[in-house]
């Protein structure tokens, strides 16, 4: 289904991703991550979880170079000895914010003076769980191995000085948390502030978490993140909206995006990759890991209406499902709500996939690294497969098929939801003909 003119309200609010950049085991890129998505192939690795306890799919920055990386990203000489100065001995999470960080602002072409008044949101709490499970054993043996900088390495702002000064940006800066909806809550808020002139610009980064084996064995545990028995197929383990769905599958991700008003795109002579059109954040009002389906409809409707878009606009969803057996089957059943379910043969609604059954859950960068993903879909003119899906929760929902869909597509709606009852929803629009400088 396709909206030609899709009708959409306030225009003149609406905010440009400018440009955008990730850091995956499989892609370093965003033109990799697009080569990844039209694939259709797991990038989920085994990997045994320190302890033994488990062996559990995932997709890690096992071995990151900060180094390598810097060689093989940065434009010069004195950007590459910057990022090793500020981040060479820093935790994962704030390496790769850095990295990431900087490749976005390179693709927008910011000026030094231009990045100054840039204001800066950082997606993601408890970042450096691994860091700090291996701080705490080293302690206990030798508590004299503490450095002094663990005072800055057990603190998520960290990675807000740190994309600071390695980018330059010196606007206003937002460290945002949110569990699994950190991404699209960093997105939405830098929206708001660039929407209402407070900034001209803000870079949104999504630093890669960092999860201990403590974390890990309890999301085993609790049935949320799925794991291989022997002989098991980790590519095959993460299964959204599948009958045999049993639980996510954790990714080491990070993602950037410049948010910016389109003309100053045009400006600096850049077509962006693609729009926000509307956002919505809802909260259940309790705690615990149970989904809402009353919370999920509610943001969903709530960002439609931001939007001025109708479910009938909306051609294709990019859904939350992590492959947890309880939070896909309350998305698919407030999918269906909001956008009607069909009778028969599927072959209207909204295409549905989601992301994480390629490349794993990115946890506090889910959120942005899918909402990337959604745009990438939007400009390139295809659904994404979703590869594990053989026998569909509902028989009611145009899910995607196991094998990339060509289709043209112009609006997007993307999903995010959190423990703790935090929904949000992004809609996303592809870039316009006008966005051509």
């Amino acid at each position: 289904m396709t909206s030609p003119q899709a009708p959409h309200r306030r225009r003149g609010d609406e905010t440009a991703v400018t440009s955008a950049a990730v850091l995956h085991p499989a892609a370093t890129t965003v033109t990799e991550l697009d080569r990844v998505l039209r694939s259709g192939v797991p990038t989920l690795r085994a990997t045994p979880v320190p302890g033994g306890e488990f062996v559990v799919p995932a997709a890690h920055l096992d071995g990151f170079d900060l180094r390598s990386w810097a060689q093989a990203h940065c434009d010069d000489a004195e950007t590459a000895s910057r990022l090793r100065r500020v981040a060479g001995r820093a935790t994962l999470p704030v390496r790769t914010a850095c990295c990431v960080a900087l490749s976005a602002c390179a693709a927008a072409r910011l000026t030094s003076s231009e990045a100054r008044e840039t204001a800066v949101v950082i997606a993601g709490n408890n970042l450096a769980l691994g860091y700090q499970s291996r701080a705490a054993a080293a302690y206990a043996a030798d508590p004299s191995s503490i450095r002094a900088g663990h005072l800055l390495d057990c603190f998520d702002t960290d990675a807000l000085g740190a994309v600071g000064e390695v980018t330059g940006c010196g606007g206003e800066g937002w460290p945002i948390g949110g569990s699994s909806a950190a991404g699209a809550l960093a997105l939405i808020h830098a929206t708001r502030i660039v929407a209402t002139g407070q900034a001209a610009r803000c870079l949104v980064v999504a630093p890669a978490n960092d999860l201990s084996p403590v974390e890990t064995s309890a999301f085993v545990k609790a049935r949320a993140m799925t794991r291989i028995t022997a002989g098991g197929d980790a590519a095959a383990a993460c299964r959204p909206f599948d009958k045999s769905h049993d639980g996510f599958a954790a990714a080491q991700i990070a993602a950037a995006v410049l948010i910016e008003h389109p003309s100053e795109a045009h400006r600096r002579g850049i077509r962006p990759l693609g729009r926000v059109l509307g956002s919505s954040t809802a909260t259940d009002g309790r705690r615990g890991t149970q989904p809402d389906t009353a919370g999920q409809i509610r943001a969903m409707r709530t960002a439609l209406s931001d939007s001025g878009l109708t479910p009938s606009d909306i051609d294709y969803v990019n859904a939350h499902a992590t492959g947890a057996a309880l939070g896909d089957d309350s998305e698919a059943a407030a999918l269906a709500e909001v956008f009607g379910a069909a009778e028969g043969t599927v072959d209207h609604g909204p295409w549905v996939n989601s992301t994480k059954a390629l490349l794993g859950h990115g946890l506090g960068a889910a959120g942005l690294v899918e909402a990337i993903a959604s745009l990438l879909q939007l400009a390139g003119g295809y659904c994404h497969a979703n590869p594990q899906l053989a026998h569909p929760v509902r028989p009611d929902l145009r899910f995607a098929h196991r094998t990339s869909t060509r289709t043209p597509l112009r609006t997007a709606l993307s999903n995010s939801f959190a423990f703790s009852g935090i929904n949000a929803t992004l809609v996303l629009g592809r870039a316009e003909e006008e966005d051509n400088p």
